[in-house]
């Protein structure tokens, strides 16, 4: 698959910025207050083309970025551990030329978002989070909730076994088209918007070495689980966030549990809100971005 297929045209502009030794592919309109969109795992930065048009309309420069290993952006063989990504999304935000920015994460962009803001809290001033919860409170959900979080985190306990990145992409990706199936609300699934999105994301995902790079990040949270590297990432992560935060999540979310990421607030020791929206799944701001787009923009005007 050609890499060409992320190259979207539209009111924005791509380009490429250099951070934390790699090189990322950016998709940014707008001026103002920087708001920096993370997209999450099988999505490219198309994940955001409506939420940030509307946000760059508000007044703010929206940039959609596409994760390291996504995308247009570089794909190392190595540096999908959380403290890399996490440096990545600062780092990116200093090569924008800005000091401080908000982050607007998604599913794995938005645990990537949480950890950014508990690890560099000086460059992120407000954090909004859909359908990820807390690292922490996921670690304990998968021990503590066998028949929940850890029974609908068994496809993604497949992504450990060797080359499955090969399974992903069999047959034109119908395993990504499957599982956003599966993760999204059933109204819509069934939608012409689903359709579009899902071809997309498959598209995307068969650039060469993607899968791949998509599939280490998970592997890594594995691999950690009893090395002292992510014993460190979990000491870390206990500190507390100052920034405001706001957490939306869908209801019928099968991915994440609601239940699972309810509680991250135990991590924010600044104004904080969390918001359930009922019949939306794990895609809210695919599925519902009228009320996202909202949501982001009070968030982002609300007085700290």
């Amino acid at each position: 698959m050609d890499d060409s297929v992320v190259l979207a045209e539209g009111p924005w502009t791509h380009r490429f910025v250099g951070a934390n030794g790699s090189r990322f592919h950016v998709v940014e309109m707008g001026t103002g207050p920087l708001v920096l969109f993370l997209h999450g795992f099988p999505e490219f930065w198309w994940a955001w083309h409506d939420v940030m048009t509307r946000v760059a309309d508000a007044g703010f420069r929206a940039a959609a970025i596409d994760l390291r290993g996504y995308g247009l952006s570089d794909k190392p063989p190595r540096g999908y551990d959380g403290y890399t990504m996490a440096a990545d999304v600062t780092g990116l935000i200093r090569a924008l030329g800005e000091r401080s920015a908000t982050i607007v994460g998604a599913g794995a962009g938005g645990m990537i978002g949480w950890a950014a803001a508990a690890f560099h809290p000086k460059l992120v001033n407000r954090l909004v989070v859909l359908g990820a919860a807390h690292p922490l409170r996921l670690r304990a959900a998968l021990f503590a909730d066998p028949r929940g979080q850890f029974a609908a985190s068994a496809t993604i306990l497949k992504f450990q076994i060797p080359r499955y990145e090969h399974v992903l992409t069999r047959d034109d990706a119908a395993l990504i088209g499957e599982l956003m199936r599966h993760w999204s609300s059933p109204a819509w699934a069934a939608s012409d918007g689903f359709a579009d999105y899902s071809y997309r994301c498959r598209q995307a995902m068969q650039i060469p070495q993607a899968s791949f790079c998509a599939l280490e990040a998970y592997r890594w949270v594995a691999r950690s689980a009893l090395r002292l590297q992510g014993y460190r990432f979990v000491k870390l992560m206990q500190q507390p966030l100052g920034m405001p935060t706001l957490q939306l999540h869908g209801e019928l979310d099968t991915a994440i549990l609601p239940r699972t990421a309810q509680g991250s607030g135990r991590y924010v020791t600044a104004p904080y809100e969390w918001r359930l929206l009922p019949g939306a799944g794990h895609f809210i701001h695919q599925e519902q971005p009228d009320l996202v787009t909202g949501e982001i923009l009070r968030w982002l005007k609300t007085p700290s």
